[in-house]
């Protein structure tokens, strides 16, 4: 036994040496393959709240995955890979953006987040096979022969009326002022605005008045609208850090009536800017509310909160474009690398909603309505208002 126990320790040794050899080469078998989903659009000035939420969004949600384990796409699991890139708000600056994601073999992005850069991307999208889900209401990238934009919000010219509606029914209101930056994408939010207004019988007092997109001093601007004393008071498409400066204006000039947007808010920045005045400020929120949220929303908005220390209401909505992009995949494996397979996919796609309450809601594109093509995410249009340092939901809707 003394003579033979040294050669059966070789004998392990050896095999323990294999084992070793072949378990290092499993993990490089075995490990997550990666996929690389976009983000362009502005995460700094005016309107970066938009953006922020965007990016963080897709960060915390591909956390999540990856941190269970990634997400099983056919017979392949995928860590999510979030690829950013500020366009600042400039056009110039999301092409060049959309360009990297090229670059990089990217096939899936989200945003830009206003008109002018969702516009300026769609020619290099379309060349390099991207689908990008913009939050920009032109209705031309959503209608054919476009169809690699696919709308990741309810639109003004959807909250609109709808707003207008509620409002008038619920609220008496008879007559509406609009005031928007001189700019495309707020001047195209207004007449969205105006025209809605106008088809629901509603009296328009003033639809020419607009300010510079640098305003800080909103005074001059709003006095002229105040004196006219409107119902309602409209700052179309008004970006985030503007909103509190002219709704503190509009309040100290006098102006006792509702003021509203159909663009989505930061309530901490309202509170920082404006505090008080700002209660009762009606805006489009995020697409989930207390009362339809489900656990899994709950757990998103906790991680989201210990990751950035901070949540944004907005982000109700922004968390439902990566979900979309992952879950159509899972619908058709092939679409990972050709786009043309996740265009056909968005017509027949249906998915359990995992952010509502409600078993019965599902994932599904929309859209036939307002661009005669599926090429708009089905969340709910939540509206809320703004009171004391918090949103609270005014109603809920949905959109075809």
């Amino acid at each position: 036994m003394g003579y033979r126990a040294p050669s059966f320790r070789v004998a392990l040794l050896g095999l323990a040496s294999m084992l070793t050899l072949a378990a290092a080469a499993v993990p490089a078998d075995a490990a997550n393959k990666v996929l690389k989903i976009g983000f362009v659009g502005v995460t700094s000035g005016p309107a970066a709240a938009w953006g922020t939420s965007n990016v963080r969004s897709m960060q915390t949600l591909a956390d999540w995955w990856n941190s269970e384990g990634g997400v099983k796409i056919g017979d392949q699991t995928y860590d999510i890979d979030v690829v950013t890139f500020d366009d600042q708000k400039d056009p110039k600056r999301a092409i060049a953006g959309m360009e990297k994601m090229a670059q990089e073999g990217i096939h899936y992005v989200v945003g830009p987040n206003v008109d002018d850069g969702a516009a300026a991307v769609r020619p290099v999208a379309e060349k390099a096979g991207i689908i990008y889900f913009p939050y920009a209401f032109p209705k031309e990238l959503y209608t054919a022969p476009a169809s690699n934009a696919v709308l990741g919000m309810v639109a003004s010219y959807q909250s609109g009326p709808a707003i207008y509606k509620y409002l008038k029914e619920n609220k008496g209101v008879k007559t509406v002022a609009f005031v928007a930056a001189n700019a495309s994408d707020p001047l195209s939010q207004r007449d969205n605005g105006v025209a809605a207004a106008k088809a629901l019988g509603l009296t328009i007092v003033a639809d020419k008045d607009t300010y510079e997109s640098d305003t800080r001093d909103f005074t001059p601007v709003l006095t002229p609208i105040v004196q006219l004393k409107p119902d309602l008071l409209v700052l179309s498409g008004v970006a985030p850090a503007d909103a509190p400066l002219l709704i503190r204006s509009a309040r100290e000039l006098g102006y006792k009536g509702l003021i509203s947007t159909e663009t989505a808010q930061d309530a901490k920045v309202l509170q920082e800017g404006a505090g008080d005045l700002a209660n009762g400020f009606i805006s489009v929120g995020g697409a989930s509310t207390p009362e339809i949220r489900s656990k899994a929303m709950e757990e998103f908005i906790d991680r989201y909160t210990k990751k950035f220390g901070e949540y944004n209401d907005e982000s109700n909505t922004k968390v439902y474009a990566l979900q979309y992009i992952v879950d159509t995949l899972k619908a058709d494996p092939k679409a990972i690398d050709n786009v043309d397979e996740f265009k056909k996919t968005i017509d027949t796609f249906s998915a359990p909603n995992p952010y509502l309450k409600d078993e019965s809601a599902n994932l599904h594109y929309v859209g036939t309505t307002s661009f005669g093509q599926k090429r708009q995410l089905a969340v709910p249009l939540v509206v809320n208002e703004y009171e004391n340092g918090k949103f609270k939901t005014l109603f809920v809707a949905n959109v075809d």
